[in-house]
């Protein structure tokens, strides 16, 4: 049986619940596989402990008050365990559904909900971080039928497969982490989505390759970090077609300022704006849209 190198963060009381979602955007570069609550704090697993060496450095400077000590997880299903609890999200008219709390096609269409079943597991994005919740509602504020959508950074893949659901014609969701991308393309199967939602591997430079070769997404899902987003400002809106739209999630409070800047300084302009607690969702569209004589043809 397989150990996870993790890491235990204990406060000296427990701590509220934004002081874990802060905590978690300081190290979402190391890539955790999970998180479990435990007494006074959480318990934060990774794949190797390289990752986990590299998340507590971080952590000694940004959680401070906070005691981090290494320990090995033995492999007891300790993902399923940890998420067993996890209740369904209604935001607006999606609802995202745990299978156990499913209600099933009918019961959501009699409802007026739009349901996406997400089992949850080693990929984030069961829809109970503000950020997923943010960039939810943004995404429910456009016209969707017959787009063509990236989510870069899909994780559990939810909220790739709730812009399917809302209309799009043809999604891809890319992530550099295989258990993120075995979980999108199980919920894939859940929701039955077949062949108009594809979940590829990539990372940082694939997205600056399909920036080049492959142009043209309606909408370019972004739910990241404020740093990462400010440093992928000209890569995510070279890979929007004329007139196409950015939804940037997973920017804190004090982010905001240097993602609007990086935006800006690409020629996009935010036009909607949401926030939750100290999470903010951006709606970002290029400040000048095409005339149709001189817009690239959008490829579906």
């Amino acid at each position: 049986m397989r150990d996870y190198p993790a890491l235990l963060i204990a406060w000296p009381v427990a701590p509220v619940p934004q002081a874990v979602d802060l905590l978690l955007a300081a190290i979402d570069d190391t890539a955790p596989l999970g998180v479990e609550d435990v007494a006074r704090g959480v318990r934060v697993v990774f794949r190797d402990a390289r990752a986990r060496d590299r998340a507590a450095a971080i952590l000694a400077t940004a959680v401070p008050d906070a005691t981090c000590s290494p320990v090995d997880v033995p492999d007891e299903d300790w993902a399923a365990r940890s998420q067993a609890a996890l209740p369904a999200v209604e935001v607006g008219a999606v609802r995202v559904s745990p299978p156990w709390a499913a209600l099933g096609a009918d019961a959501a269409r009699a409802a007026g909900l739009i349901e996406i079943v997400v089992n949850p597991s080693m990929g984030f994005g069961t829809g109970h971080h503000a950020s997923t919740r943010l960039c939810l509602r943004l995404l429910q504020r456009l016209d969707l039928a017959g787009r063509r959508v990236l989510d870069a950074g899909t994780g559990s893949g939810v909220l790739a497969l709730a812009a399917r659901r809302l209309g799009a014609a043809r999604v891809a969701g890319i992530d550099r982490d295989p258990d993120a991308l075995d979980s999108a393309r199980e919920n894939a199967g859940l929701n039955a989505a077949g062949e108009a939602v594809r979940f590829e591997h990539g990372d940082l430079a694939d997205l600056e390759r399909r920036a080049a070769d492959e142009p043209g997404y309606d909408v370019v899902l972004a739910n990241l970090t404020g740093a990462v987003l400010a440093r992928l400002a000209r890569t995510l809106a070279r890979l929007a077609a004329p007139g196409g739209t950015l939804i940037l999630g997973g920017v804190l409070d004090e982010e905001e300022s240097a993602v609007r800047g990086a935006y800006e300084a690409a020629g996009w302009h935010v036009h909607d704006r949401l926030t939750e607690a100290e999470w903010v969702g951006l709606l970002v569209r290029a400040a000048t849209i095409p005339t149709a004589s001189t817009a690239t043809p959008v490829r579906r």
